[in-house]
């Protein structure tokens, strides 16, 4: 046994579910057994060709060494091309630094704001980061629960009740993972009425504004009354396929973006040149692949909600965007990760608990239809066979 002292900020670190469910599948399949994956939250779509085209060009033409740490001038400004055309959201340059993916936008802004003993107010169920970054920056993380009668959307009454002197930032995820939700303009409008003339920022992670179905997610970012307490972060990981990637952004005010980006400086220097080149590519090139793959992704919700309903025991409503159904699994009368363990053990499909996303979460489960049609309509006949096996 190891006699090794951790520090305590990693004793308690929180991880992702999703990647311990989706290496205990790869150990099944490499025992011979096929694993259906609704775990892991990443589109099935190849890189758009032109992208692709742009990152190994880019590579020929010597694009390998550093660049600024908050990321090269152009790709900058192609991001604040975009964000307007997207969000509707004003930007200059120098308020956007370029990641490593989204998370570390997040993880620095709260490593920057956030001091021992200020609260932050992240939703439940949520991404898992929004509790164990805060925790590592010494803060008390607040959760606010999202209901399943109110279509998973935050209540801003509870909201407001919740802000304290000590509370430092709110987190906003729309669409949401884990559960597809959207919060309406009211709620944004909500949201920043609550925080206006505060010291407390809006941490707005938009990863999966673009893959939405009816209704166009608000970003809090167009409301000017707070624009300058808003940290808007959003990645090219799902909405371009380009999760191995690794690229993100924030965009903040100039002064909070300096601090990020120094501390983007004394972790990993800079993003890859290549990968900044290839996302210039992907923000002002054509959008139809885009398209074309969230035209799957409604296709592949409604497979999904309509075999869900279908099994006794279960129901689930229907995502407003992301690529994740939330069901609701209470009528089997089991905990969401032993049910999940037990779909993944006995049936091969690999899906996570809800729990896995706060303790709200319980009694449902994340399934990502980030998978084809057939493996889709596969996974949910495994998991109505094991719903059966449980009612006997």
């Amino acid at each position: 046994m190891s006699c090794t002292r951790f520090a305590e900020r990693v004793v308690d670190l929180g991880t992702e579910m999703a990647f311990e469910i989706l290496a205990r599948a790869r150990a099944l399949e490499a025992q011979g057994k096929r694993v259906i994956h609704l775990e892991i939250g990443e589109p099935d779509f190849a890189t758009p060709e032109n992208v692709v085209a742009a990152g190994v060009d880019a590579l020929k033409k010597g694009w390998t060494h550093y660049t600024p740490a908050q990321g090269l001038p152009e790709l900058r400004e192609a991001i604040c091309e975009y964000v307007k055309a997207f969000k509707n959201v004003d930007a200059r340059p120098s308020q956007v630094v370029a990641t490593v993916g989204a998370k570390p936008a997040m993880t620095f802004s709260l490593l920057a704001l956030v001091d021992p003993g200020d609260e932050v107010i992240y939703p439940d169920p949520g991404y898992p980061l929004y509790e164990s970054v805060t925790r590592l920056a010494g803060g008390v993380p607040v959760p606010i629960p999202l209901r399943e009668e109110n279509q998973f959307r935050l209540d801003v009454g509870e909201l407001k009740s919740k802000i304290t002197p000590r509370t430092r930032a709110i987190v906003l995820n729309s669409p949401h993972n884990p559960t597809g939700s959207m919060l309406t303009p009211e709620d944004v409008r909500g949201v920043a009425e609550s925080v206006e003339g505060r010291d407390i920022f809006v941490i707005s992670d938009e990863i999966y504004d673009r893959i939405a179905y009816g209704a166009k997610p608000v970003s809090i970012g167009t409301i000017p009354e707070v624009r300058e307490r808003v940290i808007l972060v959003d990645s090219m990981s799902k909405t371009y396929a380009m999760t191995g990637w690794r690229i993100g952004f924030g965009i903040m005010n100039e002064e909070l973006a300096e601090k990020v980006s120094r501390l983007a400086i004394n972790t990993y220097s800079c993003p890859a040149a290549f990968t900044q080149i290839a996302t210039i590519e992907a923000l002002r090139g054509p959008q139809d692949a885009v398209d074309r793959m969230v035209a799957e992704f409604e296709a592949r919700r409604r497979a999904v909600v309509d075999g869900l309903n279908r099994i006794k025991g279960i129901s689930c409503s229907m995502p407003q965007g992301a690529f994740y159904a939330f069901p609701n699994v209470k009528g089997l009368g089991m905990k969401s990760r032993t049910l999940a363990d037990r779909a993944l053990d006995g049936y091969g499909v690999a899906m996570l608990g809800g729990d896995a996303f706060g303790p709200c979460g319980e009694g449902y489960l994340r399934i990502s239809y980030a998978n084809s049609l057939e493996n889709i309509r596969e996974g949910i006949a495994r998991l109505e066979a094991a719903a059966r096996d449980i009612l006997r």
